[in-house]
């Protein structure tokens, strides 16, 4: 299940992205125009800064921006900074690979199959669909 932070997050840049290139938007516009908690946004705002996803100026005109065309935000960079693994279970994480303790053999292993396939055909839809699919 798709937690808020990452829900919200894709909100806010599409809510970023729909702006004219090079306005700065302030977190209070974003959190009444979204409906999402001030505090909370501000935590997801920073973390999608950190990641290289958003830009950030403070001051008088300040707010925060997209650094890349919203066309070049693959919503793989997205779920991955806000959500962490896309796979269901480790053994099929392509990232954040840990084998699991009660499976002996992962060839033979029902789960194991049916989360490869998954994960697979999530990766293909979120690899193939920007932040400019969105808006």
């Amino acid at each position: 299940m798709l937690s808020k932070k990452t829900k919200y997050g894709i909100k806010a840049l599409t809510f970023i992205a729909r702006q004219k290139r090079g306005i700065k938007v302030q977190i209070a516009t974003i959190s009444e125009k979204e409906n999402i908690s001030h505090k909370f946004l501000e935590s997801i705002l920073l973390t999608l800064r950190k990641s290289g996803i958003l830009g950030a100026q403070k001051g008088k005109g300040g707010g925060y921006y997209l650094i890349k065309e919203a066309s070049e935000i693959k919503m793989t960079d997205v779920i991955r900074t806000l959500e962490g693994p896309i796979a269901m279970v480790p053994c099929v994480s392509l990232n954040f690979y840990e084998k699991c303790n009660d499976c002996p053999n992962e060839d033979t292993c029902a789960v194991h199959k049916l989360m490869l396939q998954v994960r697979d055909n999530t990766l293909n839809v979120l690899k193939n669909t920007s932040l400019a699919d969105l808006v």
